[in-house]
């Protein structure tokens, strides 16, 4: 699977296992940046930049990551077709796949132990959207598009 991750310096850390993760588990990693833990990097820019590429359909899922996963939530569920979950355990990962069909996984670099996000990431992965009353939701939220 592709996989588009992007960070701010805040999460940067934890991007670069989550990079070195996937690709061990044999996924294709496209790493939007940032490239190093410089403060001016701000985690709209990069979640941007994952969410696009999900949108575009350049990668099947995204990852974005910020101090507290917070922002860059709110960031990639900016773009049209991006259903970002923000996650804290391996509960709300599977239900995030599971019932919302996110297919962008949003983490908090400084909020939680980096080997806990990973099972989170497995998790998100692993488990296969229900369908079912679950998609007429999901048509629910995407068919909301205001400005």
């Amino acid at each position: 699977m592709k996989i588009a991750i992007g960070s701010d310096h805040a999460g940067f850390e934890l991007k670069e296992k989550v990079k070195t993760h996937l690709a061990e588990l044999g996924h294709l990693v496209d790493d939007t940046g940032a490239v190093e833990k410089d403060p001016d990097d701000d985690y709209p820019r990069f979640a941007h930049r994952v969410a696009r590429a999900v949108a575009k359909g350049r990668a099947e899922r995204g990852v974005a990551i910020c101090g507290s996963g917070i922002g860059a939530c709110m960031a990639v569920n900016k773009v049209r077709g991006v259903r970002g979950a923000l996650v804290w355990n391996e509960e709300n990962a599977r239900l995030a796949s599971a019932h919302n069909n996110a297919n962008v996984i949003c983490l908090g670099g400084r909020t939680m132990d980096h080997d806990s996000a990973l099972k989170m990431l497995d998790t998100w992965l692993e488990t296969p959207f229900e369908g079912g009353r679950h998609q007429r939701r999901i048509e629910q939220i995407d068919d909301v598009d205001e400005t």
